[in-house]
């Protein structure tokens, strides 16, 4: 199962997330979630979108799991990366307040240098994307990937709730450009943002994928 045709075709339509969000990293005072998408954690439910003009990553794996959010469970996707490079990364979000809709922007790795993440887990459930895979296995099951920093227990390092021996999918390196996604939540174990910017507002705030 590792033909890049084959693989490249399903998973542009069952790969559902590369991307990461960049709140979690930024510090800033808008909580996008409030924890690692995991059991013993909670997710604040609140979607966001990000989009990057290319993503390159080392070690992929994606499998299925839920999140627990304060609206009851949530099926998501989730992808851990060894490490990726994020060309022209954007993030959006609109929060309701009493006051009305806040939006938050976040961009980054628009100039010269890329955001550079390692030991990235995303979730998320929906995605568009061009994507190419170099040695993709799909049909692993989820207890014997090799590639990427690979599932855990529930709790650890901000993965969630996965079921054994379920279906998941593996490549040694992949790539997406344009790429326009609906995320949840994400952790990291180091994020670099050169050039970030972030702005508030009143109303909503969206971000241009491409």
């Amino acid at each position: 199962m590792k033909s890049q045709t084959r693989g490249g075709t399903r998973w542009r339509r069952f790969a559902v997330v590369m991307v990461p969000s960049v709140a979690a990293t930024a510090a800033i005072g808008v909580a996008l979630a409030q924890g690692a998408l995991a059991a013993s954690f909670s997710v604040s439910g609140q979607q966001f979108q990000v989009t990057a003009k290319k993503i390159e990553g080392k070690g992929f794996v994606q499998y299925g799991a839920m999140d627990q959010t304060k609206k009851g469970a949530k099926p998501v996707a989730v992808v851990g990366l060894d490490s990726a490079k994020i060309t022209k990364l954007c993030q959006a979000v609109t929060v309701p307040t009493p006051f009305g809709n806040v939006s938050l922007k976040l961009e980054a790795g628009g100039g010269g240098d890329r955001v550079e993440a390692t030991k990235l887990y995303i979730d998320a459930d929906d995605m568009k994307a061009n994507a190419k895979f170099t040695n993709v296995d799909i049909g692993v099951s989820v207890n014997d990937t090799t590639k990427g920093p690979g599932p855990a227990a529930p709790g650890k390092d901000g993965r969630g709730a996965y079921v054994p021996g379920s279906f998941a999918q593996q490549a040694d390196e992949v790539e997406f450009t344009d790429v326009d996604q609906r995320a949840w939540a994400t952790s990291a174990g180091t994020f670099t943002l050169p050039g970030l910017h972030m702005g508030v507002s009143m109303g909503g705030a969206e971000c241009k994928s491409g």
